[in-house]
């Protein structure tokens, strides 16, 4: 039991150290969302300046923007949202047997035969809720957020003068 507990707190260690890495530069959302800022740009140079600016500076919203995305395209896909924790906890729930049979009164089924079950169910759900549709709007959705927000976000006044282009 205390192996088990150790593995979940390495787990938790390491989400928590990849939580303060990746969103160590989340700006505010003031900055992030400042309609002020919003110009069409003038040249394809401008368009590039502003996209590597805003592209490394909001890289953090930028992932918060995507999975809140993701998240928006699964619970309005709630097949697919099932399947999905249908999957998770199905192989979740076999991985909990320790590669034993599962007896149930006078069943006995082995890992394979469970895998195999969960295999037949869930491929032709799965061609059902048409993830591949889902995964096309999700990057679609995301790229014209993502690439539109940094195109038309001026990078602020003082940047410009770091660069030496003034």
């Amino acid at each position: 039991m205390d192996f088990g507990m150790n593995i979940f707190r390495n787990h938790i260690g390491s989400l928590q150290n990849f939580h303060k890495e990746r969103f160590i530069n989340l700006q505010s959302f003031k900055e992030f969302l400042d309609f002020r800022r919003l110009a069409w740009p003038g040249s394809i140079v401008d368009i590039q300046q502003r996209m590597r600016y805003n592209l490394s500076r909001f890289s953090s919203n930028y992932a918060i923007c995507f999975g809140l995305i993701v998240l928006y395209f699964l619970l309005t896909n709630p097949l697919l949202l099932f399947i999905l924790l249908f999957v998770t906890g199905g192989l979740f729930g076999i991985n909990r047997l320790n590669g034993q049979n599962l007896h149930i009164g006078s069943f006995h089924l082995t890992p394979s035969q469970l895998y195999t079950a969960l295999l037949i169910i869930a491929i032709p759900l799965g061609f059902i809720a048409s993830p591949i549709s889902t995964i096309l709007s999700i990057i679609g959705a995301s790229s014209i957020t993502i690439i539109g927000h940094s195109i038309l976000l001026e990078p602020p006044v003082a940047c410009a003068f770091e660069d030496g282009d003034a």
